[in-house]
Parts: structure tokens; sequence; C-alpha cells
């Protein structure tokens, strides 16, 4: 029987070399710690460059404060560090690296030489990693150069695990770009065989991050600077309308160094629910500050991870704050963001049926199943209250009185039927103090989305402002009108119910049966009245006010297939608004659907007064401008 084996003090170089393996994942990892020190060294400028992917060569170049003769050596004994020198320290630690493992990890795996010269010196000094001798005199003007050789030279299976030089190559420059957004006040080039990659001079936080990012990101972006308490939260996020395919432009940042959290991943996937459109991702680039002492960063040996002690605390704020920026209403900047109006103040028209001729598809109640069921009483024309009219003829007058007569035309009053809309369309949301003022006055007023002009193939509402041309989606804007409102009076447990001349009769199936008289409950908390009429048919006798222009039996059908998959139990808030979204899409006006002008104004007004009502409830746009001057470039105007 073989002697159990003794227990015995492993030797120093096997020690480092175990822990580069935590340290030291690929040559994209040596570049990390390497930056790192250069930072905390208090470096203005850096210099980077990459032989082979960083497997033949990494040398970085800094102008910080530089390390003394003595200290050469000792900076690359493991657990030998100027950052911390306690568990206090360690509790309240504020520099990138603490440590003290990066440069012996570095070390035992490959050909490191350290050249540095501190500010006094009379010279810089040398000390070759491998040969363990002392430091020699070197020249070197400022700071320190630090130079990685031959990565893995000493443990070749692990070179084999190492990919192509062109990814790790990308690996390296993913690396620069994540910390340079978080220094913009250091100067950084990147060169990779000789050749420069990028150089990013000193800047802004914005400069930065769109010398980085791309120009078009800062510009369809939303600034964010939020504090509450001892968190901040600054930066940029995008649009929706401006997400990419790839998750590869997300940057996050707590107390300046990059991590993948799944804290705040959920965070902030939670903040762009419902509008990002399919499997589209969003671009960030957001810094969050904190009490060091309220976040733990040694939880993991990239110092990727990180732990909050409150972590609850931290998710709601970075939800809020992101969420709040992404909800400023269409065609305002986030400062002009206005409250959308409560149902108790919001100026709303009384609603009065609409005369209509008798018809014969509404003379008889009785009827069969969804081939011959009769039809619903459903107005035709969307809902406008007097002030989107009044707004509208103002402006209208004011347009001809500049062009024309001089002379006052009082605004016409509002039709009968324009005074009598259904609740298809949202209220326009003009306050009382707008629509009593002189027609004359209104005009001068900004209108962010200006007045409707016509409508494009059924489609697209055209108007102006004074920036130029504004083109909207009609269904898509409307849909997120309907989707916010639906929420809302969810939320407050006020879904009213419209109840149908005549109900709606449908074949329905044993489960649709089923589903309708178990969740009768749920359906008319969220405005529905339907009851069943035999074994294999429903009648939908109301639906909700808001949805009233859908079909009441698509409706019912999307709505019963959902409470069947997933039951009342499971209707969290995403899969509830995913039900709200279908309700939403089923009950907005359709294409094809000719609008009068009045109607488009206050489909305009209502988006001004609705969050998110950039996008509808997929992520697409729902408007979009051209300002003059792109106008005039079409048409080659001025040259």
């Amino acid at each position: 029987m073989k002697p159990p084996p003794s227990i015995h003090l492993l030797p120093d170089l096997l020690i480092s070399q175990i822990a580069a393996g935590e340290v030291v994942e690929r040559p994209a990892s040596v570049l990390k710690e390497l930056l790192e020190n250069a930072l905390d060294a208090g470096s203005s400028a850096i210099q980077i460059q990459i032989e082979e992917g960083g497997v033949k060569l990494i040398r970085i170049s800094d102008d910080g404060c530089g390390i003394a003769r003595d200290e050469l050596a000792l900076a690359l004994t493991r657990h030998a560090t100027s950052k911390i020198a306690s568990l206090d320290d360690l509790e309240h630690v504020a520099t990138l690296g603490f440590r003290g493992e990066a440069l012996a990890s570095v070390a035992s795996v490959a050909r490191l030489t350290l050249t540095s010269r501190q500010a006094g010196a009379n010279h810089a000094w040398r000390l070759v990693g491998e040969t363990g001798a002392t430091p020699e005199p070197a020249a070197l003007a400022a700071g320190t150069v630090v130079e990685m050789r031959d990565l893995y030279y000493n443990t070749p299976a692990r070179r084999k695990f190492l990919k192509a030089e062109a990814t790790e190559f990308a690996h390296c420059a993913e690396t620069v770009k994540r910390i340079a957004l978080a220094h913009p006040g250091v100067a950084i080039s990147l060169a990779h065989n000789g050749r420069t990659s990028f150089q990013l001079a000193k800047g802004d936080a914005a400069a930065r991050a769109g010398a980085i990012l791309g120009d078009d990101f800062i510009a369809e972006a939303r600034r964010i600077d939020t504090g509450a308490g001892p968190i901040r939260l600054v930066g940029h996020c995008s649009l929706p309308a401006h997400s990419r395919a790839r998750n590869d432009a997300q940057y996050c940042y707590v107390n300046g160094r990059f991590v993948r959290d799944k804290l705040l991943a959920h965070a902030l996937r939670e903040a762009y629910q419902d509008m990002l459109h399919g499997s589209r991702h969003p671009a960030y680039c957001l810094f969050i500050e904190i009490d060091p002492a309220a976040v733990d960063v040694n939880v993991h040996p990239a110092k990727t991870e990180v732990r909050f002690r409150d972590s609850r605390a931290v998710h709601q704020f970075v939800f809020h704050a992101v969420q709040k920026a992404l909800s400023t209403p269409a065609g305002r900047a986030p400062a002009e963001a206005i409250v959308p109006l409560s149902a108790s103040t919001a100026p709303t028209a009384q609603a009065i049926p609409s005369p209509r001729p008798p018809s014969p598809a509404y003379s008889s109640p009785s009827g069969g199943g969804a081939g011959n069921r009769p039809r619903f009483m459903r107005q035709e024309s969307l809902n406008v209250s007097e002030p989107a009219a009044r707004a509208y003829y103002a402006f209208s007058q004011a347009a001809q009185e500049a062009t024309s007569t001089p002379a006052p035309v009082a605004a016409p009053a509002p039709t009968a039927t324009e005074h009598a809309r259904t609740e298809a369309m949202p209220q326009a949301s003009e306050s009382p103090q707008a629509a009593q003022q002189s027609p004359a006055a209104l005009p001068t007023e900004e209108a962010p989305l200006g007045y409707a002009l016509a409508q494009l193939h059924g489609i697209y509402i055209l108007a102006q402002n004074r920036q130029g041309l504004v083109l909207v989606d009609m269904h898509a804007a409307h849909e997120r009108i309907l989707y916010e409102k639906l929420k809302a009076a969810l939320d407050q447990r006020q879904v009213p119910t419209q109840a149908l001349l005549i109900p709606a009769v449908f074949s329905a199936n044993a489960i649709e049966v089923a589903s309708a008289e178990e969740h009768s409950e749920a359906l008319h908390a969220l405005g529905f009245d339907i009851a069943a009429m035999g074994p294999t048919q429903l009648a939908v006798r109301g639906t909700p006010a808001l949805l009233q222009a859908a079909d009441p039996t698509e409706l019912a059908r999307a709505l019963l297939a959902e409470l069947a998959e997933h039951g009342v139990s499971q209707l969290t808030t995403a899969r509830r608004n995913e039900l709200l979204a279908t309700m939403a899409c089923h009950g907005a006006v359709r294409a094809r659907r000719q609008l009068a002008i009045p109607e488009m104004n206050a489909l305009l007004r209502q988006m001004e007064a609705t969050e998110r009502a950039d996008q509808c409830n997929h992520g697409r746009p729902t408007w979009t401008q051209l300002s003059l001057a792109e106008l005039d470039r079409l048409f080659l105007r001025g040259r």
C-alpha cells in the first residue's frame, strides 16, 4: 500500500503561477492589470504598444509618480502593494488595484521588465523580473514603463488555449476602451504591430464617450445626472429606437471600475422593458458613485463583480433613474418633460353618441357564431376635444393672416360631429388656460410635434413645427398612448367598461369557455364583460372604454389565450404589461384609416403628454423629424 502523501509548503514560483491562473486569463487580463496600476499612479498620458495580440509584447508607458529604486524588486513580490495597509483600508478601497498580485502573477508566466523614475531622481532604474538581479540605471524622462514579453513561455499548455491573434487583440482593444471611458482626463493611445489603432485625447466624459461609442450615440442618447442620498448616477443611455443587435455597447461602472453585475444588468433591462423591439439591446455608458464602504469589490479575482450592502436600494435607484430619463414625452428634451394630466384634471369633451341612420346590420339581436355574428356598435371617428380643434384653427388662421389678409378671422366652432367623438382616440392635452387664450396667441406657443397638415397613404401623419416637418406613424403612436393609459388605469383599479349595444357572440372551444368562467374577476378588472352563451359560444358584452374601437372578438380571444396559458397567479408585472400591450395593439387606430385634421392634432397633443411616446410598445419609433436644413439639402436650396 502506497504511503499517504506528506503535507509541505509550495514553492513561491508555483504559488505565483497558481495565482496567475486566476488573474492572467489572456493578454487582455495582463493589459487590464497594468493599465490600472498606471492610473493609480496618477498618470495623465498612457501609451500602449502590443504585438501579436499581446502574446509577444505588451508595453505600457505612463507619466505617473514612478517607483523608487529600492521598491522595484518588492513590487514583483506577491501581496506587496502601496494602496492598502489595513482591513479598514480594504473596506474603503478607492483605487483600481489593491491586492498586490498582478505584477507577481504576470512575472511568473511571462518575461517582465520594470523601468521607472520618480520625480526628483537623477535617472531611471530598470529591473528584469526573471533574473532577480538588482536594478540597473536606465534612461527615462519620467513615470514607468512596464514591458511584458512572451506570455506563457514557461507554461506552453496554457498558451494553447489562446485564440487567434485578431481575437486576442480585439479583447485587448475592448479592455482599453472600458478603462478609457472611465478616465476621460487621461490621454491614451493604442498601437498594434506598429500601427496606431486609436488615440484618445484628454476631454470630458461626453467627448470620450463620443470618441469610443460614436457621435451618433451621444446624439441619440439621454443624459443622466441624478442622486439620492449616498448614491449618484451619471452618464448616457441610448433611446430604444437606437438600440443595437448585440450587447457590445453596454458599459457600467461602480466608482470608476468597470463591472458586469447581474443586479445592475437586471435593473437596466427592466428600465428598457416594453420599449425595445424584438431581441434588440440598449447602449449605455453609466457611472455609479457610491460610498466605498457600501460596496464590496473583493468578491471576484478579476474585480468585475461587486456586492452591494443594500442591493435592493441600488437596483431601484438605477431602475427609476434610467426609466425616468427614457420616459420624456415625445418631442421634448428631458428638461422639458411634463407630467401627464391625471383623470381628474385632464380636460375632456363630453362624449355624445353620434346620430346614425338605422341599419339592418344593427337590427337583429339574434346571431350565430363567428361567421354571422351581429355587428357591434362602433364609431368610425376619433375623439377630439375643443382645445385641440381651437389650437388647429388658430394655427391655420395665423398662417393665412401671415400670407394674405391681415383682418382677423374667427375660429369656426367645432361641429357636432367633432364634438361628439367616442373614446377610441385619446383626448388632446391642452390646458383650459391655453383654450381660453386668443386665437392669435396660440400659434406662438411651442408645440413640439407641431400641427397636422395631412395624412400619407392613411399610415403617416404629416405635421409642421418650428424646426420643419414631422412624420408620425399614427398606429404606433396611438398604441403607446393606449398602453400607458391602460397601465395607469389598471394600477389604479379603474379600468372603465364600455357596454356594447349588441353583444359580440363568437364560437369558442372548451378551454376558452372554461377560462372565461374561471377568470371572470380578472376579466372584469381588465374592463371586459364576457359571458358563456352555451358550451361552444361566448358573448362579449363589454370591453375597456379605451379600446372600444377594436374588434371585441379579437381582444377576447387574445386575452383568454393568455389567461389559459399563464393564469392569474402568474400575471407578474412583465406578463401583465405584455398582455396590456397586446390589448393596446388591437385597440390602436389601423392603417388606411382616414383621420380629420383635428383628430390628427388631438393625437399629436396626446403624444406630447404621454411618457415613452417616442416608441411604440414593441420599441419601434413613433415619429421622426426632418429639419428645414435637411429639406433644403434634399432640394439643393442655397447652392
